[in-house]
């Protein structure tokens, strides 16, 4: 059984910083479930560019608003109580509103090693063992 918390991760070196974000990584590959799982603050009033091509990810709305655009022109609103998912590695942006802070819950497959953060193509790289 594997037990951790917030809090301990986020006093670690599983927490990652960048510009719009901070993520805590609680959950990674070396943990071997098949998945990660993480914690992620997009920062108030950020516009971040994401295109996971490496990786699926579905993302859970806990607190804050904002907006997702799809490159394709679509605008998705979301607010605490919102999944969405991106099953075909959909290029985006990622909008927080200026209010308050965005706090996600992420999962990632395949599993990210928890070094990764996003290159000028919001893409995070593929790691392999």
């Amino acid at each position: 059984m594997i037990v951790r918390t917030l809090e301990e991760c986020r006093n670690s070196e599983r927490r990652v910083v960048a510009d719009t974000w901070e993520s805590v990584r609680m959950l990674l590959r070396d943990d071997k479930m098949g998945f990660s799982f993480h914690i992620t603050n997009i920062y108030a009033g950020t516009d971040t560019h994401i295109h996971y091509q490496n990786h699926l990810e579905s993302v859970y709305c806990i607190s804050g608003e904002g907006e997702i655009e799809v490159v394709n022109g679509e605008t998705y609103p979301i607010k605490p109580g919102t999944l969405y998912i991106l099953d075909k590695h959909d290029e985006h942006q990622l909008r927080a509103y200026k209010e308050a802070d965005m706090v996600m819950a992420c999962v990632f497959n395949p599993p990210i090693t928890g070094a990764e953060t996003h290159d000028e193509n919001g893409v995070y790289p593929l790691i392999e063992e």
